[in-house]
C-alpha cells in the first residue's frame, strides 16, 4: 500500500484561533459548524493533507468523524486549545489513546 501525503498542514476552528496560522503557511479553515467541519475534514483527507490541527471546540462536534481517521496513517488529526483555552477534549483523547495502546494510563496516572 502506497502512503500518500504531500506534507501539507491545515487548521480548522474559530476565526480568532486559526487566523495567525496563515503566517506559518498553514491552510486555514475558519469554521466551527459541525456539518461544515465534517465536510472540510473529508476534503482535506481526500487532498492528502498530512496534518490537520483542529480546535477542541470544533473537534467535539465531529468526534465520530475524527475517530474514523485514527486507523489511517494520514491525515494526523490533532485537537488543540482555541484562543479561549482548553476544554480538555484533546488531553482526554490522548489519555484514551495511551490506555488503548498500553492497557493502562502510564502518562497521566499519578
Amino acid at each position: 500500500m502506497e502512503l500518500k501525503n504531500n506534507g501539507k498542514t491545515a487548521i480548522i476552528g474559530d476565526k480568532d484561533s486559526v487566523t495567525a496560522f496563515k503566517a506559518l503557511g498553514v491552510r486555514v479553515f475558519p469554521d466551527t459548524n459541525p456539518f461544515a467541519v465534517r465536510e472540510t475534514l473529508k476534503r482535506l483527507a481526500r487532498e492528502h493533507y498530512a496534518l490537520i490541527l483542529i480546535t477542541e471546540r470544533a473537534a467535539e462536534g465531529v468526534a465520530d468523524a475524527i475517530a474514523k481517521y485514527k486507523a489511517e496513517p494520514y491525515p494526523i488529526i490533532i485537537p488543540i486549545p482555541d484562543s479561549t483555552g482548553t476544554t480538555g477534549f484533546g488531553i482526554q483523547g490522548l489519555k484514551n489513546d495511551v490506555e488503548k495502546a498500553f492497557g493502562a494510563d502510564i502518562i497521566f496516572n499519578k
